[in-house]
């Protein structure tokens, strides 16, 4: 059994540890688009063109499922991906947004929903967050996070001051919707920032469930992993390992 991640970069990798951890699957297959990160930035066209590239490249691969980590990609890519491929293809707002209902079962709590520009110029996690039944949604483009953490900047003093640049006119939400794969990554200090008095939430381990739920999966005794980029794969093996301990 074989699954594909692809991401724009290297916040995917977030997913992968889910997925790696969830040991459903011999081999992982991941695929960073390193060259044309950032997807958040990139109009609509743009970002279903680079997506519909990294699918041939699944194909090859002859993977049996694929997961798109990247939530840009996801809000817009999402059908023209499966429009041409035969094999499952899951984006990781479906699972950002069981993950909330899993987690908050009050609808009139607050919710921010953080991600790139894009994704939230896509407004699909307010739509189905409304659908939901939820009525107090915030979204809140923070595209900074991204190279912060492509960069590896994790210095408190650094963070809080971009924190404070986003967050100084936001009321404490009760949750906070990390819809981009790299934000996971800034878990502790963001809820440092707002004193732990806030859940977190990202789609990862929601995938697995996810997965486990709709699919006869095995537990194998290991699970491999492949690791690809449009530019650079040394670097991002070197953060796989130095992030996920691989």
């Amino acid at each position: 059994m074989k699954i594909g991640v692809f991401d724009s970069g290297i916040g995917g990798l977030s997913v992968l540890k889910s997925l790696y951890n969830s040991k459903l699957f011999e081999k992982i297959i991941y695929y960073g688009d390193t060259a044309r990160v950032p997807y958040g930035t990139k109009d609509k066209d743009t970002i279903i063109k680079f997506c519909l590239e990294a699918l041939e490249f699944f194909k090859q691969h002859k993977v049996d499922f694929l997961v798109i980590a990247c939530n840009t990609a996801s809000a817009y890519a999402l059908d023209a991906l499966r429009q041409n491929c035969s094999f499952p293809i899951f984006g990781v707002i479906e699972a950002g947004i069981n993950e909330t209902k899993k987690q908050i079962k009050d609808k009139n709590k607050k919710i921010l929903v953080i991600a790139t520009k894009a994704t939230i110029d896509s407004k699909e996690y307010q739509k189905r967050l409304t659908l939901e039944g939820f009525t107090q949604i915030q979204a809140l483009a923070t595209g900074l996070f991204v190279p912060l953490v492509e960069e590896g900047i994790f210095e408190r003093e650094v963070l809080n001051s971009v924190f404070n640049y986003y967050f100084k006119d936001i009321q404490n939400p009760d949750a906070l919707i990390l819809a981009c794969t790299h934000f996971p990554f800034l878990s502790n200090p963001l809820e440092n920032y707002f004193e732990n008095n806030i859940k977190l939430i990202h789609s990862g381990d929601s995938m697995v469930e996810f997965l486990k739920n709709h699919y006869t999966l095995k537990i194998y005794k290991e699970t491999k992993i492949e690791f690809y980029a449009s530019s650079n794969v040394d670097y991002l093996k070197f953060i796989a390992k130095k992030w996920l301990n691989f």
